[in-house]
């Protein structure tokens, strides 16, 4: 038996009665499964994981994804893991991303198929700060003004690779000038999900992004107009991290952001992202 409590904010909800480390019988994946579905986020504490058991539980949604550009960030043994940190060991950093802020996004929305869904464990947390907070898009796009709804209507975003979600320049990238031209991959604005077939806005993130066929200073305005009217407190939850805490959620009608922390406090989490498709 599981208990499902929602967060009482617009997504999220905490799901206990579970040990992650252990197999799962497909009734119970099914169950979370279902939480998650409606709730977009799912929060499990106090759960003590080694980063092949978080892989193996990751499996149980779908098949696993390595990011691509940092193929060699993981532990001993578990390659579909990714370390994101802030922590150094001599001279060499152990993580990725850093401490500072990360901007609202989608996971790897720059890929052609952008991960289904991703999950993230805490194993050692700083004293304040480094909070990740949640956007349910779904809501966003239900209470989108007519205007706005009409003037996205069958229209792409190029979502830009050359940066990550802190603003650094990916491995091997060019810095961007002219946003029309910018490395990436179009997706539609407004996306359904496959599995509940709810539609969602698909954003990606802001920085450098472009809505297809509209001149730079049009596509600008509209979405400056979608992100303001997207990051509305009303569509958010803000989560505030204990080691053990295993969050997954949906990439596919959520954004998230990470709040900044003390460079010299440790932050150490490990990732999994879970393969998807092409948006439609």
């Amino acid at each position: 038996m599981i208990d499902v409590r929602p967060t009482g904010a617009a997504l999220g909800a905490e799901v206990s009665g579970l040990d992650l480390a252990r197999d799962l019988d497909d009734a119970t994946v099914d169950a979370v499964r279902a939480a998650w579905h409606e709730h977009l986020v799912v929060l499990f504490r106090d759960q003590r994981l080694e980063a092949p058991r978080l892989a193996a539980f990751s499996r149980r949604f779908g098949e696993l994804d390595v990011v691509p550009t940092w193929r060699d960030v993981h532990p001993p043994g578990a390659p579909e893991v990714l370390i994101i940190s802030n922590v150094e060991e001599g001279d060499r950093r152990v993580g990725v991303l850093g401490s500072g802020e990360a901007e609202w996004h989608s996971d790897m929305s720059y890929l052609e198929a952008p991960p289904t869904a991703s999950v993230l464990n805490a194993v050692e947390v700083p004293d304040a700060g480094g909070e990740t907070s949640f956007l349910n898009m779904y809501k966003a796009l239900g209470e989108l003004p007519v205007d706005l709804r009409s003037e996205i209507a069958g229209r792409e975003i190029n979502h830009p690779s050359s940066y990550d979600s802190t603003g650094g320049l990916r491995p091997g990238a060019e810095p961007v000038g002219d946003v029309s031209r910018a490395p990436g991959t179009r997706h539609p604005i407004v996306r359904t999900h496959p599995e509940t077939g709810r539609q969602a806005l698909y954003l990606g993130r802001r920085s450098n992004a472009w809505i297809v066929d509209l001149p730079l200073d049009e596509s600008e305005a509209l979405l400056d107009a979608l992100w303001a009217h997207a990051c509305n407190e009303i569509y958010v939850w803000e989560h505030s991290w204990r080691p053990g805490d295993v969050l997954m959620w949906d990439n596919r009608c959520t954004m998230h952001r990470r709040a900044a922390f003390d460079a010299s406090a440790r932050r150490l989490m490990h990732r999994t992202q879970i393969r998807g498709g092409r948006p439609a």
